[in-house]
């Protein structure tokens, strides 16, 4: 073997070793941050109005109130970007952006009220028109949700990502109270913890693959 030969094969080794390496620590890295997911709950949610008209037109006042808890004691999350949505029986019908804010260790932010209010369109079949006019009547609408659509920032010990869109926050089967001035309480709404799959995945970069 010539001297080319064995310096291109010691090169080759280098790199490769050096890259292992690379491996190896961003592994052991992750193993010893071990990130949790952001825990996100509704802890109010009421109307005041929610009238569906017979041109499918919607009127709502929908406000609800989130809490967001980073649990980690060594990660910092900045929040670049927070859109919340409105659905009703699987059709979204309205749009809130959040004031974009920083979250520290261990630390619970509260965000709120959201407040959905106006009016648009939404055309329902049959059955869900049943099911809409028995919770009116009820004064209690069960198939309510609220999605978050996130771009963060995390920042690890002193390592700081670039930006990315996590999984959406789904926030479903909320029972929503409808409050009337009639002088009777209305229902309590409960507390329902939302769905995030694993917060700190791309979700874009899971799309692409």
């Amino acid at each position: 073997m010539g001297f080319g030969s064995r310096c291109f094969c010691c090169c080759y080794c280098t790199i490769y070793m050096l890259m292992f390496m690379v491996m190896i620590a961003s592994i052991i890295f992750w193993i010893i941050i071990s990130p949790s997911s952001v825990k996100f709950h509704i802890t109010d949610a009421s109307l005041t109005r929610f009238n569906l008209t017979s041109d499918h037109n919607l009127y709502y006042n929908f406000r609800v109130n989130i809490t967001v808890r980073n649990p980690n004691d060594n990660i910092i999350v900045y929040y670049r970007r927070i859109t919340a949505i409105a659905w009703y029986k699987d059709n979204d019908f309205a749009f809130f952006s959040i004031t974009p804010f920083d979250q520290g260790h261990k630390n619970t932010t509260f965000l709120g009220p959201v407040v959905f209010e106006g009016q648009s369109v939404m055309k329902l079949g049959s059955k869900q028109l049943a099911e809409y006019a028995e919770e009116s009547r009820m004064g209690i609408y069960t198939d309510l949700a609220v999605d978050l659509d996130l771009r963060i920032r995390a920042k690890y010990g002193r390592f700081k990502s670039s930006r990315f869109n996590p999984p959406v926050v789904q926030c479903r089967r909320l029972r929503v109270p409808l409050i009337i001035s009639n002088g009777k309480s209305p229902p309590s709404f409960n507390v329902t913890k939302c769905r995030t799959g694993y917060f700190f995945a791309d979700r874009d970069a899971d799309a692409g693959a």
